[in-house]
């Protein structure tokens, strides 16, 4: 298990971003290394926890519960041929391509070791949204993307360190639940009635999911209502 490449972003000025702001950092590009990575701080005070990353929309993305974000080469490999173009790391907004590592199988709550120093945290998924959509020019991206179930993985920093691509990826601690990537996923986009089950994660996920989940319950009462 690799990392393959560490990829910046840069803001530059889209016309098909979120809110109308005006600019983006989705599209991110490889760098040599090494890069530190860092815990950046709480959702909306903060950015990337990868330095030099560059993000505009600090309410929807950054914070210490998505300070990196993580694609699999494999993955983006299977879209290349769906797509018919070639996809080079960093196009999907990922910071972290890797190579071996079953980004979507991981569980909330697992953690990996990235080279000598770097401990991360899986801590959910990444949902696709109108800038991604615009940044691929695709039509239909976010539900084709949405209908994979291949949405890659946020995670936290535990213990800060630098990285640089050839790194090795190693799992740490894996949890005891069924909480997995892809399972997430599909709870907070298309299949609702799985959200009372993520509860099993526990503190792996963010008090912001937990806060979705307990308006769920509040509102249809138990797991098995949609």
């Amino acid at each position: 298990m690799q990392l393959i490449s560490v990829n910046l972003g840069r803001l530059t000025e889209a016309d098909y971003t979120d809110s109308g702001i005006g600019v983006t950092g989705i599209g991110k590009r490889p760098v040599p290394g090494p890069v530190r990575v860092f815990a950046p701080g709480p959702k909306g005070t903060a950015g990337s926890g990868v330095e030099g990353d560059e993000i505009a929309q600090w309410r929807h993305h950054g914070g210490d519960d998505q300070a990196v974000y993580a694609y699999a080469r494999e993955d983006l490999d299977r879209w290349e041929a769906e797509l018919g173009r070639e996809l080079p790391a960093g196009l999907f907004g990922e910071n972290f391509t890797t190579a071996g590592v079953d980004v979507n199988g991981a569980l909330l709550g697992e953690r990996w070791r990235v080279g000598p120093g770097l401990l991360l945290e899986v801590s959910s998924a990444r949902i696709p949204c109108r800038t991604f959509q615009g940044a691929m020019a695709e039509p239909g991206w976010v539900k084709r993307f949405t209908q994979a179930r291949r949405p890659g993985a946020y995670l936290r920093v535990i213990e800060e360190g630098r990285v640089s691509p050839g790194d090795r990826i190693e799992i740490v601690d894996r949890p005891d639940h069924e909480v997995s990537v892809e399972f997430w996923f599909r709870a907070f986009t298309t299949e609702r009635a799985l959200l009372p089950r993520t509860l099993a994660a526990g503190t792996a996920m963010s008090p912001r999911n937990h806060e979705t989940v307990r308006e769920y319950l509040a509102k249809y009462g138990g797991p098995t209502r949609g």
